[in-house]
């Protein structure tokens, strides 16, 4: 993004300038400590890293909450210089790896699901109340979820759904560990109420293919 020139000053946007490496102390402490490392004289930049400390402890006071906060700004003072400063700490410079988080590895959704109209989140759920303690906190989730696969299920199918398939529907995702309440009904559907299909997404393309599948098993 280009800045802009405005009343003879130039502006900045954010994404022009260098990411912070620690966003708690701002863009001026990270200046502060860019310029400790082009003073060549070490006694005058020993000094000045001790004042740039004082200042990280002023700008960021929650720091006191933590254990051996003196050290932890010690710390953060060579995070902010990237592990690149030369100067006499009262304390050992950390180790940068310790400092380095890996990235999270996004694990692979393998198992196919079950029915693209109620979508991978529906069956997500209907786990975690599968495995809640029997109750009237579980029977509560159920009927909520169901009602929510019922809207779900007249986005893709404009006929009237009774609340058997629904319910049924819950009991088979569930592999049987879910088994609805024979006295649960759920609430009725205004006449004008309807359901919006979303676009050509790649989620309405695995529902009409799993749709002609289920045309095709019904025709054999």
């Amino acid at each position: 993004m280009e800045s802009k020139e405005q009343s003879g000053c130039k502006l900045f946007y954010n994404t022009e300038r260098k990411s912070l490496k620690l966003p708690e102390y701002g863009r001026n402490v990270q200046k502060m400590v860019d310029y400790l490392r082009t003073i060549e004289d070490r006694d005058k930049r020993n000094e000045q890293a001790r004042a740039v400390v004082k200042v990280m402890e002023i700008v960021n006071p929650q720091v006191h909450l933590q254990e051996n906060y003196e050290q932890k700004l010690w710390d953060h003072l060579f995070i902010i210089a990237d592990f690149n400063l030369d100067v006499d700490s009262p304390y050992p410079m950390p180790n940068p790896e310790k400092f380095t988080v890996p990235p999270a590895v996004v694990p692979m959704k393998k198992s196919p699901i079950k029915a693209y109209h109620y979508g991978r989140n529906i069956e997500s759920i209907i786990n975690l109340i599968s495995d809640a303690p029997d109750g009237e906190v579980k029977t509560a989730m159920i009927h909520s979820i169901a009602g929510y696969m019922r809207q779900q299920y007249l986005i893709w199918n404009k006929d009237s759904v009774t609340d058997e398939t629904i319910f049924h529907d819950m009991e088979e995702l569930s592999g049987g560990r879910i088994q609805v309440p024979e006295d649960m009904h759920l609430s009725r559907i205004s006449s004008d109420t309807s359901f919006s299909r979303p676009g050509n997404s790649q989620g309405n393309r695995h529902y009409q293919r799993y749709n002609n599948q289920r045309k095709n098993q019904r025709n054999k």
